[in-house]
């Protein structure tokens, strides 16, 4: 349903990833435990680390390896966590664009070794590592980056002693 008559780039560029379009499930009804419970994970589990509103969480990136989008509300915000395990880029977007709440799943497609996603709404596809539309609807609109670190669990620790952390749900 991508209208590809509207591209911001040249679409031979895209490249097939191996597992189809949702292939790769985002998450998106996550499921947290608090920092006092998460104690599955070793002082040296990198993970995505964000605060919004006094709202703490760490995303583990051996979840996100596997899933590579989480579409959660922190703080209020709606957010998307995502993670490309070939570029190992980790950024957080604000999904909130043009009056409406997008959710981002994966179209099993790269870019310049780069995940390709989609939101679910107008099914235009996104550039991971610029929050960028490059296909559909959505071209040219930018996605909102929201302040996150990639940091280890002990590290996360320090800066937060109430929090939750992402564990799987499946």
């Amino acid at each position: 349903k991508t209208d590809f008559a509207k591209t911001s780039i040249d679409l031979s560029e895209i490249m097939s990833g191996g597992p189809p379009k949702d292939g790769i499930p985002s998450i998106d009804n996550p499921v947290f435990v608090t920092l006092q419970e998460a104690t599955d994970y070793k002082d040296t589990e990198p993970v995505i680390g964000l605060s919004i509103n006094g709202d703490a969480r760490a995303y583990p990136l051996q979840i996100l390896m596997w899933h590579e989008i989480v579409n959660d509300t922190v703080g209020g915000v709606p957010i998307a966590v995502t993670f490309c395990p070939l570029c190992n880029a980790a950024i957080v977007f604000d999904r909130r664009l043009d009056g409406q709440v997008l959710e981002f799943g994966t179209t099993g497609k790269l870019r310049r070794s780069d995940l390709v996603m989609y939101d679910r709404q107008t099914e235009s596809w996104w550039q991971q590592f610029l929050g960028q539309g490059i296909a559909g609807q959505m071209t040219g609109k930018e996605l909102a980056i929201v302040p996150s670190r990639l940091e280890s669990m002990a590290n996360f620790r320090k800066r937060f002693t109430k929090a939750q952390v992402l564990v799987p749900n499946n």
